[in-house]
């Protein structure tokens, strides 16, 4: 399957800075809106990374670390603040390559997205249900799917280059290392990166990701840990915890760090698997460790992200993350990030929480020249320096009636309040003609200035995109009104979502999004 979205050039940016965004929960359950604007952007980026990239799940040196992050750091980090967000769909841990930021959805998805500004470049719905972080290598991004399929996409266009059926759902993220694609299953397979050619297989059920290093693949699968030749995928060592393992290695410095459902934090000699020290934790530690500057960091289900020291598993520190930390955390720079109730950034040194934003996210966050990466809800979120605060938007749906029937003429108003101070500039709302529906009409009333609205043709379905296209003062409104015709049959549910944005900070995200469900009777 190799299907774009259904209208090209979408996307939508956001330069709110701002301190808390939860987004609502019953996105989740609903399909994802495809809602962007559209943009000038050109594909001609470089094939080759730098070496600041975040190019696969682990980063390059498979310790989740980025050494070469120096815009944002200890002391100014309290100043991030909510540069873009892009409503694609519930993403998979994102990675970032010559400005490109990669990332896949639970429905299927796969997007290429400025990494500045949120722009969407390509998509391609690949099919299954994507939990897999991408990898990009060579102008390839590879990604697993959960219908069996390892995928190879051109990182500049998004087509297909190729794609190889493994034996089982793919949970795993995969590593690429001298031009070979590594990546769990039913099996770990090593695949040719240029063909998708099977080189080799180890029969182990693998959802963790693998890290390779000096020729050996290090891997989790039920309740071991394996090192394998990376040629061959010969067993070098295995080590067996008391429960299972998801939890993807780091390798450092000879050593290989892991968590286990058995609660344990592990440290192995990566030449012989003998372990070398172990912490235990509250609960099961499915989060995948990060380690920079002789210093482990791994979240537990018990909560807590934790610090370790890399040589003797003594605690340095822990913080407690307001809920399950199975996350996992990112460093860079003297500040360790991870996802939980909130996003988090911490001192590195003394787990001091420097900043946060609260939205709400299992994510595991990426850094690269000077933005941060994560996920929440329906989107991905670029944050970056710079202080917000100004037009409170607040949206509302509002059907015409709340008893419909397969034929009907339905409208949706969707008015949108600036409830101040700041005036609102260039706002933006974006919803999509639902399920069980097709496009009508839409128009637009409110300030001066009204909008421009893209819309699918008649009798169509997908994205709706509007413009305001003047500044929205405080205590002003703006209302789009789409009507559809109801096609589905009685008991079919139509869900509707929308959600605005603009380009003026926005001290409260909450109340940027809209949601109402109506069944045909």
């Amino acid at each position: 399957m190799n299907s774009p979205i259904c209208v090209t050039n979408i996307f939508v940016t956001n330069r709110k800075q701002t301190a808390s965004f939860r987004i609502v929960s019953l996105m989740l359950a609903i399909a994802p809106l495809w809602l962007m604007l559209a943009a000038a952007d050109t594909l001609g980026y470089a094939q080759n990374s730098s070496p600041a990239d975040w190019t696969e799940f682990h980063r390059d040196n498979m310790q989740r670390w980025n050494p070469y992050e120096t815009t944002i750091g200890v002391n100014n980090v309290g100043n991030l603040g909510l540069k873009w967000a892009a409503f694609i769909g519930t993403p998979t841990p994102s990675v970032v390559a010559n400005g490109v930021a990669y990332v896949g959805t639970i429905d299927g998805a796969v997007y290429a997205l400025n990494a500045s500004t949120g722009t969407v470049l390509w998509s391609n719905e690949i099919g299954g249900i994507l939990l897999s972080s991408p990898a990009v290598a060579n102008g390839v991004v590879y990604i697993g799917s959960f219908d069996h399929n390892v995928y190879a996409l051109n990182a500049s266009t998004g087509a297909k280059l190729w794609s190889f059926t493994t034996g089982d759902q793919v949970e795993s993220s995969p590593t690429v290392a001298n031009g070979v694609v590594y990546i769990g299953s039913d099996a770990l397979y090593a695949l040719n990166a240029s063909t998708g050619a099977k080189l080799w297989s180890y029969p182990a059920g693998v959802s963790s990701s693998p890290a390779v290093v000096n020729g050996v693949v290090y891997v989790g699968s039920g309740a071991n840990v394996y090192a394998l030749n990376a040629s061959t995928g010969a067993k070098l060592w295995s080590f067996a915890t008391g429960s299972f393992v998801v939890s993807s290695p780091a390798v450092a410095n000879g050593v290989v760090y892991f968590g286990s459902a058995d609660r344990n934090v592990y440290a192995l000699n990566a030449n012989t698997g003998a372990k070398l020290w172990s912490f235990t934790t509250g609960d099961q530690v499915e989060s995948s460790p990060a380690v920079a500057n002789g210093v482990v960091y791994i979240g537990s289900n018990d909560g807590n992200l934790y610090a370790l020291n890399a040589s003797t598993g003594a605690k340095l520190w822990n913080f407690a993350t307001g809920g399950r930390a199975s996350s996992s955390p990112a460093v860079a720079n003297g500040v360790v990030y991870i996802g939980g109730t909130n996003e988090y950034a911490l001192n590195a040194s003394t787990g001091a929480k420097l900043w946060n934003f609260a939205f709400g996210t299992n994510g595991s966050p990426v850094v690269v020249n000077g933005l941060v990466y994560d996920g929440s809800g329906n989107q991905l979120f670029g944050f970056g320096l710079g202080a917000g605060g100004g037009a409170d938007l607040f949206l509302q749906v509002q059907p015409s009636t709340t008893t419909v029937h397969q034929g009907d003429l339905l409208t949706f108003a969707f008015p949108v309040w600036n409830l101040g101070p700041e005036n609102a500039v260039h706002e933006v709302l974006n919803t999509r003609v639902p399920d069980g529906t097709t496009f009508d009409y839409v128009r637009i009333s409110g300030t001066p200035g009204l909008g421009t609205c893209s819309t699918p043709p008649y009798q169509g379905t997908c994205q709706i995109v509007c413009h305001e296209n003047a500044a929205m003062a405080s205590n002003t409104t703006w209302t789009v009104r789409l009507t559809v015709k109801v096609t589905g049959p009685p008991g079919t549910f139509i869900n509707v979502i929308a959600a605005t944005m603009a380009d003026a900070p926005d001290p409260n995200m909450v109340n940027n999004t809209a949601v109402v469900t109506l069944k045909v009777q």
